[in-house]
């Protein structure tokens, strides 16, 4: 594993009008997904060879959500970094990372529901359900390897989660 790089990637929280977040309901594809036992999680993708990363955060955020009516709210203190549980380590993200590091993005949706769209493109669909949700609540949604990042991720974007209607 000490070989292993992370692999680059954006997360990407969004915030509603009455201040809740979007997360979504991964579908289970893998045939290590029952390795995973909660499926909730916000945006994320990686980042092309080159590409910016808030290009790329926009891009993830359209390619799995449908949403483009949004606004930057903030950006991540650096990257935030996670592990790969060992069973994990080489069955997924191509078996060539340990684990991924992310730069946050945090957004206000400045369009209604109607706009969201799980499979906006020929991709495959990367969730099956969504929802708006209390921002303290998302720790407990998410794999238990990603806790830390929602934790870091929360404590620096929590700001943004005011009522704005």
């Amino acid at each position: 594993m000490s070989d292993l790089e992370y692999r680059p990637n954006v997360g990407i929280m969004v915030v509603n009008k009455k201040g809740k977040v979007w997360v979504g309901k991964r579908i289970p594809r893998a045939k290590h997904h029952d390795l995973i036992s909660k499926a909730w999680q916000m945006p994320q993708g990686g980042v092309d060879a080159g590409e910016d990363l808030e290009a790329a955060a926009l891009r993830e955020l359209y390619e799995e959500t449908g949403i483009k009516t949004v606004s930057l709210l903030g950006i991540s203190d650096g990257w935030i970094t996670y592990d790969l549980p060992k069973e994990l380590i080489g069955k997924v993200l191509k078996g060539k990372f340990k684990g991924q590091k992310q730069m946050w993005y945090c957004y206000r949706f400045d369009g209604d529901d109607g706009e969201i769209n799980l499979k906006p493109t020929e991709e495959k669909a990367e969730f099956d359900d969504w929802k708006w949700e209390d921002i303290d609540n998302l720790v407990d949604l998410i794999v238990e390897f990603k806790r830390e990042v929602y934790i870091e991720v929360i404590k620096q974007f929590k700001k943004y989660t005011t009522k704005y209607e």
